[in-house]
């Protein structure tokens, strides 16, 4: 990871709420963007600053994500998202995440991500999916 990443970086993403984005569960009456949807959304800006400021190799992983979704986004409306960093301790970086449609602020909150190094990751995993399948016939 490269020093740049410090706090006080930040990033700004603009999405258009499609029906992807969207409850479905009231009809359509009520689309509007989901929760789920929105922390996605926080999760991928925060990682794409992180990328800007990587190493070959590295990528992050989400820890942890304290989000209050404050007001509903009509379908077709555009969100604002906008992280900034406010530690950085080793590879585990927090962040302070807005977002605002075009009538109100719609989330706020924080987000915590852990740069990896993605060969790793993929060796822990491989090693996970065998202890799985080991666990897995022994039952």
């Amino acid at each position: 990871m490269k020093p740049s990443l410090c706090p006080g970086a930040s990033r700004v993403n603009r999405i258009t709420i499609g029906p992807d984005r969207t409850i479905g569960f009231m009809g359509e009456e009520a689309r509007t963007y989901a929760t789920p949807a929105m922390i996605r959304d926080i999760e991928y800006t925060c990682r794409d600053l992180i990328l800007e400021h990587a190493d070959a190799g590295e990528d992050s992983v989400g820890m942890e994500v304290a989000v209050k979704h404050l007001a509903p986004t009509l379908m077709g409306m555009t969100v604002e998202i906008t992280v900034r960093v406010v530690a950085v301790d080793r590879r585990k970086v927090s962040f302070e995440v807005a977002v605002k449609d075009e009538l109100d602020d719609v989330g706020a909150g924080t987000h915590v991500r852990f740069v990896v190094e993605t060969a790793k990751t993929f060796e822990r995993l491989k090693a996970k999916a065998a202890r799985l399948a080991a666990h897995r016939g022994s039952a």
